[in-house]
C-alpha cells in the first residue's frame, strides 16, 4: 500500500515533526510532567521515518542513521520519567506498559533488534539497545536472539507471546533443512497472529501492537497518514543472526528482505532493480 507521494509527504513530515520536536526540546520545559512521553513518542517516530524510508525505497545504507537519535530519545525518556515519578510520587507519567509480557512492547522490542541486527549496528548502540529492552531471562525467543550478539545473556525457558512468536522459535531451534519452511510458515502467519480476540483486550499485557490497524481502509486509512508499512523485522533479524536460509520468504508481503539482500534501490519510483531471472523465481 501507499505509492511514490504518500511515502515522500510522510517521510517530509516525519522529518518536520522531528525537527520541531528537537526545537521545543531545547527550550524550557512548559510542562515537565509530560516530557517524558514527549521524548518516547520522538522515538517511535524515528522508527516511524525509518520503516518509510524502506518502503519508499531508500538506499538500506542511509536508513540507520536515526538509530542514534531512536536511542537517546527512548534514554532521555526513561531518565525524565524517573524524576518525574519521583517528583511528583506517582507511578507512570507514560502512556505506555513497559514490559515485555504485554504483547505491544515486546513487539517494539523485538522489531528493535531485529532491525538492529539486520543494519548491524555499532556495538555502543547495541549494548545501549539491549539495556533499554531489558528482561533477560524473560523470554526464550527474544534472549537467544540477542544472545546470538551478546554471548553473555542469560536464556529464559518461557515464551512470553506463543501467538504469533512459537513459529520463530521453533525455527530457530530446527535443523538447518527445515528451517526455510518454517521461516516462511511464521512470516506468512506473523501478522494475523498479532491480533487479539476482543475478549482478551481486557487482560494485562494482552492487547495487539499500536500499529496493527494502520492502514486499515475502515480504520485507519492511508489518508489519516500513519501508516508505515507492516515489515516483520523480527523475521529478518532472526535470518541475521542464526545465518538461516530466507529465500523462500524473498517477495512475501511482510518480509523486508532488502535489508539484508541489499539490491538496487529507485527512490523516485518505490521500486527495486533486480534481475529479471530473479523476479520469475522468486515472484
Amino acid at each position: 500500500m501507499g505509492d511514490k507521494a504518500y511515502w515522500s509527504s510522510r517521510i517530509e513530515a516525519d522529518l518536520a515533526s522531528i525537527a520541531n520536536s528537537n526545537q521545543r526540546l531545547s527550550m524550557p520545559v512548559a510542562n515537565p510532567v509530560y516530557e517524558p512521553q514527549y521524548l518516547f513518542d520522538l522515538a517511535e517516530r524515528h522508527l516511524r521515518l525509518m520503516m518509510r524510508q524502506y518502503s519508499r525505497g531508500d538506499q538500506v545504507a542511509n536508513i540507520g542513521r536515526n538509530f542514534p537519535d531512536l536511542i537517546e530519545a527512548w534514554e532521555r525518556s526513561n531518565q525524565k520519567a524517573t524524576e518525574v515519578c519521583e517528583k511528583e510520587s506517582i507511578q507512570s507519567c507514560r502512556d505506555w506498559v513497559f514490559r515485555l509480557d504485554n504483547l505491544n512492547h515486546y513487539n517494539w522490542c523485538f522489531r528493535l533488534i531485529g532491525l538492529a541486527l539486520a543494519l548491524n549496528i555499532q556495538s555502543s548502540l547495541w549494548d545501549r539497545l539491549v539495556k533499554l529492552v531489558g528482561g533477560e531471562g524473560e523470554d526464550v525467543l527474544l534472549d537467544k536472539v540477542i544472545g546470538s550478539r551478546d554471548t553473555s545473556r542469560r536464556i529464559g525457558e518461557a515464551i512470553l507471546h506463543p501467538v504469533p512468536y512459537t513459529k520463530l522459535l521453533d525455527c530457530v531451534d530446527a535443523d538447518p533443512d527445515v528451517q526455510p519452511g518454517l521461516l516462511k510458515l511464521f512470516v506468512e502467519n506473523w501478522y494475523k497472529g498479532l491480533k487479539r480476540p476482543q475478549q482478551q483486550k481486557s487482560k494485562s499485557g494482552m492487547i495487539e501492537p499500536y500499529w496493527y490497524s494502520f492502514g486499515d481502509p475502515a480504520k485507519n486509512p492511508l489518508s489519516m497518514g500513519s501508516y508505515f508499512g507492516r515489515w516483520c523485522t523480527e523475521a529478518v533479524g532472526v535470518v541475521k543472526a542464526f545465518s538461516i536460509d530466507d529465500s523462500l520468504c524473498l517477495g512475501l508481503e511482510h518480509y523486508p528482505g532488502d535489508l539484508i539482500h541489499p539490491r538496487e534501490r529507485n527512490a523516485s519510483s518505490g521500486q527495486t532493480t533486480e534481475k529479471r531471472w530473479f523476479r520469475k523465481f522468486f515472484w
